[in-house]
């Protein structure tokens, strides 16, 4: 049914952490199911559905890939990189927005 906080229907903060699912599945999850402007419908079934085939199996297949990458083209071993300065350039700004973006998965706020 359509969750509803003062009756009690839906699954809660405290429900969620009593599963014992990890809780960046739940953010990968809920992350996923954002709703663009309407309500979202949530389902255990789609839960484990959508932690299964895009999660774990796209997630297992770029691993999986990237491995076998390395093991053709390499011997197995990741060889070291000459970065230029464009290659740190890019580096820093990723890890500025990659902190700023865990600030705000702690802060419980989303910005497009």
């Amino acid at each position: 049914g359509k969750f509803s906080k003062s009756r009690g229907v839906g699954v809660f903060g405290d429900m969620a952490k009593d599963t014992g699912i990890p809780a960046d599945v739940w953010r990968f999850y809920l992350l996923y199911l954002r709703p663009e402007g309407q309500d979202s419908a949530f389902s255990w079934s789609d839960l484990m559905l959508k932690n299964n085939s895009e999660l774990l199996n796209n997630l297992g297949n770029f691993i999986n890939r990237a491995g076998m990458f390395v093991c053709k083209f390499f011997g197995g071993t990741v060889p070291n990189m000459a970065l230029t300065p464009d290659d740190k350039r890019l580096l820093a700004r990723v890890t500025l927005e990659l902190r700023q973006y865990h600030q705000l998965l702690e802060k419980v706020r989303w910005v497009a």
